[in-house]
């Protein structure tokens, strides 16, 4: 009796490492209308200017047990929102983002950084106006769990980096207007 228990025992703890060991990584598609990046700086020394991106799309990639996964991120520049028709078009042309030239913007992960289940950090490669740079994204929130209407897997992030906007050849009008820029990114994603 003391051997079938053990044996049993054994299967089941040999299962459940199996099961562990070769769990799947989850693809989520970025549900483009409840996701955007947005960025905000000082205008000034008088307020923060907050703008958003109306067209973001892409992929996330988790492996919650493995602690690893990826991120692909394409940001559709054209769609600016600045509140002023006037102002949309400058921010598009050749002094900041050429959007011309350059119609998107992309980040693509190197790395997920995980504390526990969730990730806390992203580090990849940000490329604006055909300028690539490592940046780091800090994710401020993270939160997985079954999508209550279409009952799939979801995820909600959101996550923010600072960077200088000179490095991405757009310094027009620097120190008048900062030159650090906070980007954010606010992302829901389904499994298709």
């Amino acid at each position: 009796m003391l051997n079938s228990i053990a044996r049993f025992s054994l299967a089941a703890v040999l299962s459940t490492g199996l099961s562990t060991a070769f769990a799947a990584p989850i693809t989520y598609e970025l549900d483009s209308s409840h996701s955007f990046a947005a960025f905000s700086y000082g205008h000034l020394g008088l307020t923060t200017q907050q703008q958003r991106f109306n067209g973001t799309q892409g992929t996330i990639v988790l492996d919650t047990d493995a602690k690893t996964g990826s991120v692909e991120v394409t940001v559709d520049t054209t769609t600016i929102t600045t509140g002023h028709d006037g102002f949309d078009k400058q921010i598009q042309g050749p002094e900041f983002l050429d959007t011309e030239a350059h119609p998107t913007a992309t980040f693509k992960s190197s790395k997920i950084v995980f504390e526990g289940d969730a990730p806390v950090a992203v580090e990849g490669d940000l490329t604006i106006k055909g300028v690539t740079k490592p940046v780091t994204l800090a994710v401020t929130s993270f939160n997985a769990k079954e999508h209550p209407m279409v009952k799939k897997p979801v995820i909600g992030v959101n996550a923010e980096a600072v960077i200088k906007r000179s490095e991405f050849n757009a310094a027009k009008f620097v120190p008048a207007v900062d030159d650090e820029v906070t980007l954010r990114l606010v992302v829901e994603a389904i499994q298709p």
